[in-house]
């Protein structure tokens, strides 16, 4: 029988273990992360399956400690998989499969590699994104490919509906290529970096919102980071403005130049810079949710300017 020991995390990590379960590989071991109480915990439970399936479970803070690798090694994996698991895998510890290590990246290698490839794509406004099951080597999402599939991403797709996607594409690309890896006979290919692109981690003050921005660009950092991500911000006033969902119709204002948020009747309008025109479908102000009226009474007006704050030093 063929033995896997799993590194996973998250959606992508629940569907990818099943997986290999329904294909009848042995998973002697799944190393998984300590939900982060800090971190909104919207996705399935690896451990949770692991158990439900009677296998070890581990969470050590250095997947590649001595102990650890050691540990690996006495189980005589046949494989070692990686699915969303959030740290990298070191040399010896990759080495300690007998036929190889694989990782299930969310994008179409060697596009997006490194982290939060879902959210970076959205920013970007990229049409079409997916998952790729690819070797792993040294350097992060840099090895063979041995399978991709790809997923839309519409236009008022937020991150959320995007990673499930990728979810299924994961599950379909693991599906579709266990078979050959489990005969020995899977062509893998080497990826081209000269089209590929690497972005590095996100942080909530990314989310900030820069108003000399056109509408597209604004709209596409709003649905980046949507909830249950941390969301796009300004300061307005004083206070914390969050525009949690927008959605672009295509519309546009004949006034451009200043941004603004505008009450229209019972609805939430963002005109941007180029004159372009968001609805706002969710948004907060210093985490009390904002609509047209809650405007009108707490500013007055059917208007509100929006301006990038000027640090004065």
């Amino acid at each position: 029988m063929t033995r896997a020991v799993v590194f996973a995390y998250h959606d992508v990590g629940v569907r990818c273990l099943a997986t290999l379960i329904a294909h009848g590989v042995e998973v002697p071991l799944v190393v998984t992360h300590a939900d982060d109480p800090a971190e909104a915990i919207w996705f399935d439970s690896v451990a949770g399956l692991a158990r439900l399936h009677g296998i070890p479970v581990i969470a050590p803070a250095d997947p590649n400690a001595p102990e650890i690798t050691k540990r690996v090694r006495a189980l005589h994996p046949d494989f070692l998989f990686s699915f969303y698991y959030r740290l990298l895998l070191k040399p010896e510890l990759l080495a300690a499969a007998g036929r190889g290590a694989f990782n299930l990246h969310g994008s179409l290698l060697p596009k997006y590699r490194g982290r939060a490839p879902v959210n970076w794509a959205i920013i970007h406004g990229e049409r079409e994104t997916g998952a790729t099951l690819h070797e792993m080597v040294a350097k992060p999402d840099a090895g063979r490919i041995v399978d991709q599939q790809a997923v839309p991403i519409l236009p008022n797709d937020i991150a959320v509906d995007v990673f499930r996607k990728v979810t299924t594409a994961a599950e379909r690309v693991l599906d579709r290529a266990l078979p050959s890896l489990i005969a020995g006979n899977a062509e893998l290919r080497p990826q081209d970096f000269s089209s590929g692109s690497c972005f590095g981690r996100r942080r909530p003050e990314d989310g900030r919102i820069d108003w000399t921005k056109d509408a597209l660009s604004v709209h596409n950092l709003v649905r980046a980071v949507a909830p249950p991500y941390p969301g796009a911000f300004s300061l307005v006033a004083g206070r914390t403005l969050r525009l949690l969902r927008t959605f672009n119709a295509g519309e546009h204002s004949a006034v451009a130049g200043q941004p603004a948020l505008l009450a229209r009747g019972s609805e939430l309008h963002l005109r941007c810079a180029d004159g372009g025109m968001l609805r706002v479908l969710e948004a907060e102000l210093d985490g009390f949710p904002l609509g047209a009226d809650a405007m009108r009474a707490r500013f007055g007006s059917d208007s509100l300017a929006l301006r990038n704050a000027v640090s004065i030093t």
